[in-house]
């Protein structure tokens, strides 16, 4: 039987949560792994479905994994398997193993691409990024096939900065003959993150000005010991929980660094934080919310992944707020859930910003008008993404009366425990099935 939360909503969330490791740095760092014989030891590991996605993928190559805790240890002496054609569930991390497979056995296939549906997320770039470094890729039904005798040193023009395309490019280019130069790349903190342990295993990789960063191909790369930078996603996740239901909640091990855009939006609504230097960030309000502005963009920006719990809290600010999305086309479908709750977004196809957007002229809703404050009541609920699904378990702990959220599968995917944490924190929430 499918699970599914039950969350009375109605109580101010109060206390301290300690942010796990970076979801979307943890499957990068797996599969860089995989470019050396040596034993690659990662601290800080995320206990949640997108780590076991990426270890099974790593095992199937040929890893051999030890677990203990929150500490992952893996080596793969010996490439027994480029062909990975499926796996239990569909993501993006196979895509990035074309490299480091390229390079230890000059062939390698994985399973076509996958994840949550918030639009298309085109595979262009990353064909493009290892064509350039001198592999020849196939595009089946169902996988992806790439081979190459030797990778060679390139000049990488990104049209985007496309974080999937920056990392499988980093990843192919750091054993490749001669240097390669990555233009317009992207630059967020889980790229900085694996960029810090491919030097530490011996990689020479500088960055420079301009969204450029430079790779210098060596032969070999070792063994290294590195902890995972807390997830800046799930910090604002519990930021927000604390300014909806107008709680208090102290953010453990969140990074000022890495939250500078969302911090500034906080402050223009009014609410409060604190930054505690040896514990992490405090978040509270001590006055009614007001309506603000949000453009989503490329880090150092306001992430795309944080506009969903924002547009809950929105809905409790005074005022006309609008959320201009710019990153993906397609990412505002769970505001349907949210109007069935009370919620006051019109989505529209303009571009109601003023950063340059990709989707100008074209006939993608992603623009949302909030109107504020409204009480939100009560619904039944399903989960459409890991994001879509956090802003839906937000609504309901502000929601009048009790609702039943389903899909949670989705979320299990992105946060470790989530309702026993909620629950530490004074959420009425189970989880049922």
């Amino acid at each position: 039987m499918p699970q599914k939360f039950v969350i009375k909503g109605g109580n101010p969330l109060t206390g301290t949560v300690r942010v796990r490791g970076a979801k979307n740095s943890v499957s990068k760092l797996l599969i860089a792994s995989l470019l050396t014989k040596d034993e690659v030891k990662l601290t800080n590991v995320p206990l949640s479905q997108e780590t076991e996605i990426a270890l099974e993928l790593c095992e199937n190559i040929g890893s051999i994994v030890k677990r203990e805790a929150d500490t992952i240890t893996i080596r793969t002496p010996d490439i027994r398997n480029y062909r990975v054609k499926e796996l239990s569930r569909k993501n993006r991390v196979p895509i990035l193993a074309l490299g480091p497979l390229l390079v230890r056995a000059g062939e390698a296939e994985v399973p076509m691409v996958g994840g949550d549906k918030i639009g298309p997320r085109p595979i262009d770039f990353h064909i493009a990024s290892l064509e350039k470094l001198g592999a020849t890729i196939e595009v089946n039904a169902s996988t992806i096939v790439a081979k190459a005798k030797n990778l060679s040193g390139a000049t990488i023009v990104l049209p985007y900065p496309s974080v999937g395309a920056t990392e499988n490019s980093i990843l192919a280019a750091v054993l490749a003959e001669g240097r390669t130069t990555i233009v317009n790349a992207a630059t967020e903190p889980e790229i900085i993150d694996m960029i810090k342990m491919l030097q530490n295993m011996g990689a020479i990789i500088e960055l420079g000005a301009n969204r450029t960063i430079y790779i210098d191909g060596v032969e070999e790369l070792h063994g290294v010991e590195h902890r995972l930078i807390a997830d800046r996603l799930e910090a604002v996740s519990f930021a927000v929980m604390a300014l909806a239901t107008n709680g208090n909640i102290l953010v453990q091990d969140a990074v000022q660094e890495h939250l500078i855009a969302f911090l500034n939006a906080v402050r223009r609504m009014g609410a409060k934080y604190e930054v505690e230097p040896e514990d992490g960030i405090r978040f509270y309000r001590n006055e009614e919310l007001k309506a603000t502005d949000i453009e989503t963009d490329t880090y150092p920006g306001f992430a795309t992944d944080w506009q969903q719990p924002t547009a809950v809290l929105l809905t409790q600010a005074r005022g006309t707020s609008i959320i201009h999305e710019t990153v993906y086309e397609d990412r505002f479908g769970y505001t349907e859930d949210l109007n069935r709750m009370g919620a006051k977004i019109n989505v529209e196809t303009k571009c109601l910003g003023i950063l340059p957007c990709r989707f100008q002229g074209k006939d993608y809703k992603h623009s949302a008008v909030i109107q504020g404050p409204t009480s939100l009541k009560a619904a039944d609920i399903v989960m459409r993404d890991i994001r879509a699904g956090m802003a839906q378990v937000i609504a309901a702990l502000i929601a009048d009366g009790v609702s039943e959220v389903s899909g949670v599968e989705h979320i299990d995917r992105g946060y470790e425990k989530i309702d026993e944490r909620i629950r530490a924190l004074g959420g009425d929430l189970k989880r049922i099935g």
